[in-house]
């Protein structure tokens, strides 16, 4: 009886994993079909006509991590800089803890306020960061994950699924400069890598 419930946590464990990756997939397709799409690309024109992929990291189950989600209690709402004189209202939602390789690691989670009184962005959450490989292997500003208000105190992030801002290809998009707190000190290479060498 212990090994078929063995047999079946394992199972389950590695379906999990499989979406996960499947997941990710599906996340590089629809980034690049939106890419190549000349009413949805952020590329300029000189730059589109010429797309053909995005360059990605393989893809590292060990980038998707389990984190224990702590929420945030009685925040102001604060004006995050950005790359121009853009300063959209924030808050700070909560925190991620969770573990890379034995190594423990926080990152803090924001709401933009003007964003979540809009129609299906009611739960969207900001997950800005910078790494190791910022300014080398991924852009130097940093990169975003699209997060959503967990239900529970337990939240899987998916590295696999970091992607640029549109600043990185174009310059006339204003996008949020990832706050100091949360600049990782370990390289996550997994995501989108920079669009120009």
């Amino acid at each position: 009886m212990c090994k078929y419930i063995i047999a079946l946590l394992f199972l389950k464990s590695s379906f999990a994993q499989n979406n996960d990756v499947n997941d990710v997939y599906e996340f590089q397709r629809q980034m690049n079909e939106e890419f190549s799409d000349s009413l949805k690309s952020p590329l300029t024109n000189e730059d589109r006509i010429l797309f053909e992929t995005l360059d990605f990291y393989p893809i590292n189950k060990k980038f998707i991590v389990e984190a224990k989600f702590v929420l945030a209690k009685k925040q102001k709402a604060f004006k995050m800089k950005t790359s121009t004189d853009r300063t959209p209202m924030y808050k700070k939602y909560g925190e991620f803890h969770f573990e890379i390789e034995g190594d423990k690691f926080v990152l803090n989670v924001y709401q933009n306020i003007e964003l979540s009184r809009r129609p299906g962005f009611k739960d969207y959450l900001f997950l800005p960061f910078s790494d190791l490989t910022s300014g080398k292997d991924s852009y130097i500003g940093g990169r975003y994950i699209d997060m959503r208000i967990p239900d529970s105190d337990k939240v899987i992030i998916n590295f696999n699924k970091a992607y640029n801002p549109y600043c990185a290809y174009n310059y006339k998009y204003s996008c949020p400069i990832v706050p100091l707190e949360n600049d990782l000190n370990i390289a996550i290479e997994a995501g989108v890598k920079k669009f120009h060498d």
